[in-house]
């Protein structure tokens, strides 16, 4: 999950692994892959890094590190 800012200053949480699009035009818009669009505050960049980030945690922190297997 990811944390964005709507244009409101609310803050909304979003599933990362849902988000289908994120494009600048020139608000930020996130679409999910369920159709929803979500319009906030942070640029593209942020949010690709903010998904990166989620996605270093996950796996990090999975029981399976595949950076220590060997083949």
């Amino acid at each position: 999950m990811i944390s964005v800012t709507r244009f409101n200053d609310s803050t909304l949480i979003i599933n990362a692994d849902l988000i289908q699009t994120v494009e600048e035009t020139p608000d930020t818009v996130i679409t999910l892959t369920t159709g929803t669009k979500f319009i906030v505050k942070e640029k593209s960049k942020e949010i690709v890094d903010k998904v990166v980030e989620y996605k270093r945690r996950i796996f990090v922190n999975s029981p399976v590190n595949y950076r220590e297997q060997t083949y």
